[in-house]
């Protein structure tokens, strides 16, 4: 057998996490699987910023689609763009790997979801801690009932930001720009696979599997969207999971989601793949698992049908909770009181908020219930019809 012609794929979004996305666009296409044909952004890259010789550039990413020929594109473009550039990639037959959030909104979400279904070209949702092969062996460790019946699921992130990430971009910190929704809250997008790799595990990921959703959302830093921030969502299966963020964290932290049973735990530290089963009558078992990057699992589903890890529909769960994120009232300021500097650091910092992150995750409580003095009372979202797709 021949083996298969490198697919070409045009890069939307090149600089700031599109980085990443060049390198490990070079490593596909040292193993043949990719080919980087062009390169969308609005200000061209140089050669020296690029760090060898460039293919194609346009900041028209329809144009550049058709010059190229390309067969795939990844968008890693600011939260708005996303509907739009996806739909211009699915009108020309190109499939697609989009960064997370896939929208700023459930309209637009579905707009884009409905849009991909139509034109029937594959759609990969960029969670990468969903092609962990962590996520499968803990879903069948709770099969197994290994930690006997579980009880919820918790996430925590405490991270480490300081005030210029919040200016890195214009839409950096905000929650509409320009009268367009953008949503860059701490649940939303820097800790948003906590929330999603939570509701994988819970095995509730598409948006019918949400019965209700509670928010608490406030801010240390001088911006419109949260910084610290809880969510508690109440799934149709009947088990909570409730997800603690901040970026105003004392030490940064390895974010992780836990598994609570009636009979142990499991906590996956979900950057590291590294997984800590602990259960009654057992020592504790470290693991750790390898993981299938998700542009290389959308080639691979290209040639020979291998099933997409993170399709629009499953990320539906997520999105509502986006969408709860975004009708909430706006993210309360905290008192001058709850917050510091740290010296020399330009960053905010809420004394004692790291371990309350912990807290919420290890007791699925939200931060007023673990009376932190400066949370306000949970903003409850009902559940709302949503399409069955």
């Amino acid at each position: 057998m021949t083996p298969p012609a490198p697919v070409p794929v045009v890069l939307a979004g090149a600089r700031g996490h599109g980085r990443w996305h060049v390198e490990n666009l070079r490593r596909l296409q040292a193993r043949n699987l990719a080919r980087l044909v062009g390169i969308c952004e609005l200000t061209p890259l140089t050669e020296d910023e690029f760090g060898g010789e460039l293919p194609a550039q346009s900041s028209d990413f329809g144009t550049l689609l058709d010059s190229t020929g390309a067969r795939a594109a990844v968008i890693c473009t600011p939260i708005p763009t996303h509907t739009p550039l996806a739909l211009a990639a699915a009108e020309r037959g190109v499939h697609l790997l989009l960064e997370k959030p896939p929208a700023p909104s459930y309209a637009e979400f579905r707009r884009m979801a409905d849009g991909v279904a139509a034109a029937r070209v594959a759609c990969q949702i960029g969670f990468q801690s969903l092609g962990s092969h962590a996520v499968p062996a803990i879903r069948e460790l709770i099969a197994e009932g290994a930690v006997g019946r579980v009880t919820g699921i918790g996430g925590a992130g405490a991270w480490v930001r300081d005030e210029a990430y919040f200016r890195r971009a214009p839409w950096a910190g905000r929650r509409r720009l320009d009268g367009a929704d953008v949503v860059d809250g701490a649940l939303t997008n820097p800790l948003a696979h906590a929330v999603a790799t939570a509701l994988a595990l819970a095995g509730s990921t598409r948006a019918e599997d949400v019965a209700g959703i509670e928010t608490e959302l406030l801010r240390a830093n001088d911006i419109e969207s949260d910084d610290t921030s809880c969510v508690r969502v109440t799934t149709v299966r009947g088990g909570p999971v409730t997800v603690a963020a901040t970026l105003c964290a004392e030490h940064d932290g390895e974010p992780y989601v836990v598994v609570h049973g009636t009979s142990g735990r499991v906590t996956f530290w979900y950057k590291q793949d590294r997984v800590l089963l602990q259960r009654a009558g057992h020592g504790p078992e470290e693991l750790r698992f390898g993981r299938t990057d998700l542009l290389e699992n959308l080639l691979a589903h290209l040639h020979d049908g291998t099933g997409l890890l993170v399709t629009p529909d499953d990320t539906g769960a997520f999105m509502r909770v986006v969408e709860a994120v975004r009708t909430a009232p706006d993210p309360a300021p905290l008192p001058d009181d709850a917050w510091c500097r740290v010296p020399g650091e330009d960053r905010r910092v809420v004394p004692g908020v790291d371990a309350l992150v912990a807290a919420a995750a290890d007791r699925l409580s939200l931060y007023s219930e673990l009376g932190a003095p400066w949370a306000r009372p949970a903003h409850h979202h009902p559940p709302k019809e949503v399409s069955p797709r």
